[in-house]
């Protein structure tokens, strides 16, 4: 299964948790979508990054999208010239929620041509061509879309060595090599990758990653942070099913408590305690914790 079935899967099983409160956010990801085709930014701009969400979103909650008006939208992008790695890849998972049919002949080979350029010197993948290293996060956006136009990448090990560079001391992962101590959500990533990958992990990152948890309930986005945030929850959660760790009744409860106080009667998440807006991409990091949670 790929990298963006799995996550809609486990988004899925968090709308069940959510009961009838459920309608509220099919009703949000709804109004996400723009009179112009995609979903909407925060700026209330469509841009493909947040399509994906707004996709993915409506895919678990079995909401209808404007495919047609959706599939217009993303004619003119072509083959993805001139588009960053995060925009790119998100334009693949698009026309992988559209279905492939709709794809003209050519285009998923050239994305993935396109998509190659990104790749850096050790083998991983990065937006920024200065660089000699790749990092988790693109490699992990790059994985997913070569799954998305059913592919895998060429010579994956390569990735494996770059992801090798970024490991730290800690037993995590960052983004940048010879870093003292890991991140939650590239060490999330890796651990995805490396799953996908069909690669043993050092239980040890489990270890790290229970550690990241909040006293307060939900996961921080490095260690010594002030306060946890929705989208290193939602990511360390993942990661921890895919190791089979699991949570004591009562951190999970800590967890469901914390999701709870970023739900707004809106039917959108916010990122954290901090963060006033709502957007397609959080409610979805909202589904995807609670999926999680509810499997405890």
């Amino acid at each position: 299964m790929s990298v963006r079935l799995e996550l809609i899967q486990v988004a899925r099983l968090g709308a069940k948790l959510l009961g009838d409160s459920a309608d509220l956010v099919r009703d949000f990801y709804r109004r996400q979508w723009t009179e112009a085709g995609g979903g909407r930014d925060r700026s209330d701009r469509p841009d493909l990054y947040y399509t994906v969400f707004t996709l993915n979103g409506c895919e678990a909650l079995e909401v209808a999208f404007p495919d047609a008006k959706l599939e217009a939208w993303l004619k003119p992008f072509g083959e993805g010239e001139g588009l960053d790695l995060v925009h790119l890849t998100s334009l693949a998972r698009c026309w992988a929620s559209l279905g492939k049919k709709r794809m003209s002949a050519g285009l998923p080979k050239a994305l993935l041509a396109r998509l190659e350029t990104f790749r850096r010197s050790d083998g991983g993948y990065d937006n920024d061509a200065k660089k000699s290293h790749g990092t988790a996060y693109g490699s992990f956006l790059a994985l997913g879309a070569y799954q998305d136009l059913g592919k895998l990448p060429p010579k994956p090990l390569r990735i494996v060595q770059s992801l090798k560079r970024l490991e730290t001391p800690d037993h995590a992962w960052n983004n940048s090599p010879e870093l003292p101590v890991g991140s939650t959500n590239p060490t999330a990533g890796a651990v995805t990758l490396l799953r996908h990958l069909h690669l043993p992990l050092n239980p040890a990152v489990g270890d790290w990653l229970l550690a990241r948890l909040h006293p307060q309930g939900g996961f921080t986005a490095v260690p010594g942070a002030p306060m946890p945030d929705l989208l290193s929850t939602a990511t360390a959660l993942h990661a921890l099913a895919s190791l089979d760790r699991r949570l004591t009744a009562a951190q999970r409860e800590r967890c469901l408590d914390f999701v709870d106080t970023l739900w707004s009667a809106e039917g959108g998440f916010h990122g954290h305690w901090a963060d006033d807006h709502l957007d397609a991409e959080y409610t979805f990091y909202g589904l995807l914790a609670l999926g999680h949670l509810s499997v405890q």
